[in-house]
């Protein structure tokens, strides 16, 4: 195995042309550097500072060394020093965040104000969070995720909560149920859009409406909350969607409170922890819960 630290002693060598300099600026007696100048000779298999009158001169070989030695010792100081201090005026990256639709339409336009407002050179590409798994976040395509943690979520992985979120009802503008109480003898009688999909799903609004004692009639299953809200606002439909989740999907439409109690949900990020100690992920990972922590853009 080769001893990398003559690949110091060979640089300062090199640089000064001289035993007792090269000494001197790496604190060794001239004797230690003779020895370790006999040992680069010996690994070499080259003489590498030859006498000429009172100096000494570089070998055809150790000038050929001379400008490979230099980057590779910087090189590898470079490896080895602390991580400089994040400087956002000069970062210039992009973040990966997954998320369930909803979450770049409502949270995306703050975020977006606060990475102008700090490190202008950092871009954020929002993609879309089709199932569960983190498969993504380990190989590293994605940098942040958001979602309900559940017995599915990898255990590997760095979770915090984000808000609190809960299910509301959603109607189009004019709808019968857009006035007066929502009683569940109204809500039942309403057509239904039905979500299924993994995590978050409606399923769970099913079961909390039959513990109630209201059955719904469900005319539509969708896969996201995008499209039920797309099908309420034309139609005489009833979408159950996230509150907090989907706000900025709801321009135009009239939320209401269930007639019947669900149980609340935590939204969390995740990340894997190999991104930990990055400077960087981390100001990003306070961004998105300084974001979440304030809420939604206001409505117009």
């Amino acid at each position: 195995m080769p001893d990398l630290n003559l690949l110091v002693t060979l640089d300062v060598l090199l640089s000064e042309g001289s035993v007792a300099g090269a000494a001197r600026r790496l604190q060794l007696s001239p004797s230690a550097m003779s020895r370790a100048l006999a040992r680069l000779r010996e690994v070499t298999g080259d003489p590498l500072l030859v006498r000429a009158g009172r100096n000494l001169v570089p070998t055809p070989r150790a000038l050929e060394l001379r400008g490979q030695v230099g980057p590779i010792v910087e090189g590898a100081r470079a490896v080895l020093r602390p991580a400089e201090a994040l400087d956002l005026a000069r970062l210039s990256r992009q973040f990966v965040l997954r998320s369930s639709e909803g979450f770049a339409e409502t949270f995306g336009p703050r975020l977006l104000s606060r990475v102008a407002e700090q490190a202008s050179g950092v871009t954020l590409r929002f993609v879309t969070k089709p199932d569960k798994d983190s498969a993504p976040l380990r190989e590293g395509e994605v940098d942040l995720e958001t979602g309900v943690i559940d017995a599915g979520t990898a255990p590997e992985l760095r979770t915090i909560p984000l808000f609190r979120d809960r299910w509301i009802g959603v109607v189009r503008t004019g709808h019968a149920l857009g006035s007066g109480p929502i009683t569940p003898e109204r809500y039942a009688q309403a057509g239904h859009v039905q979500v299924l999909r993994r995590g978050l799903h409606s399923s769970e609004i099913d079961e909390a409406a039959r513990a109630a004692g209201i059955e719904r009639r469900v005319a539509a299953t969708v896969s996201g909350f995008s499209t039920a809200l797309a099908l309420a606002r034309e139609t005489e439909l009833i979408a159950t969607v996230p509150d907090r989740h989907t706000e900025g999907l709801r321009h135009g439409l009239t939320a209401f409170e269930l007639p019947f109690s669900t149980t609340p949900f935590t939204i969390a990020m995740l990340w894997h922890p190999r991104m930990d100690g990055d400077e960087a992920h981390r100001w990003m990972r306070g961004l998105v819960r300084s974001v979440c922590a304030s809420g939604s853009q206001p409505h117009a």
